[in-house]
C-alpha cells in the first residue's frame, strides 16, 4: 500500500481487462496536504487575529479567498475524500468543539474578570486555536482514511 494515498501500489504484470474495470470503479481518495490544514487554523483564529488588529481584516478576507479557490481547484480531486469525513459524526464533533472551546474559553475568562482585551491575548488566543484545529483535523482525516481503508474503498 502507497504510504501517500489509500490505493494499492502498482501491479508489476500488466492489467488485465478485469482488473482495470474493477480499479477504474475505486479512485485513489488521497488525504488533504498538511499546508491546507494551515490555511484552516488561520481561518480558526480570525476572530482573534482581527481582534488583535484590525488593519488584518483585509489580509484575512484575501487568505479566505484564496481558500476557497484552492479548495475549488487544487484540492478538487480530494472533496470525495472531505466529503466523507463531513458525513462522519467524529468532524463534525470537531467542528462543534472547536466552535464550543471558542465561546466557552472567552465566556469562562469573562466570568472569571479576565477578559481578554490586548492584543498579545488575543495572539495567543489565535496561537491556540490554530494550532488545535490543525491538529483535531489532521486526526479526523486520520481516522476517517483508517475507516475508509478498512471499508475497502
Amino acid at each position: 500500500m502507497d504510504t501517500m494515498t489509500l490505493a494499492p501500489a502498482a501491479p508489476a504484470a500488466p492489467a488485465t481487462a478485469a482488473t482495470a474495470s474493477s480499479t477504474a470503479g475505486t479512485e485513489e481518495i488521497k488525504p488533504l496536504p498538511a499546508w491546507f490544514f494551515a490555511f484552516e487554523g488561520v481561518m480558526s483564529a480570525a476572530y482573534d487575529l482581527f481582534q488583535a488588529d484590525h488593519r488584518l481584516l483585509w489580509a484575512l478576507g484575501a487568505l479566505g479567498v484564496v481558500n476557497l479557490v484552492v479548495s475549488l481547484t487544487v484540492l478538487r480531486s480530494r472533496l470525495r475524500l472531505a466529503k466523507r469525513m463531513w458525513r462522519g459524526k467524529s468532524t463534525r464533533k470537531v467542528a462543534i468543539g472547536l466552535l464550543a472551546l471558542r465561546l466557552g474559553a472567552h465566556l469562562a475568562l469573562t466570568f472569571a474578570g479576565f477578559t481578554v482585551v490586548s492584543a498579545a491575548g488575543h495572539l495567543a488566543f489565535a496561537a491556540a486555536m490554530s494550532a488545535t484545529t490543525v491538529g483535531l483535523l489532521w486526526y479526523a482525516q486520520r481516522v476517517s482514511l483508517r475507516a475508509l481503508a478498512a471499508e475497502g474503498v
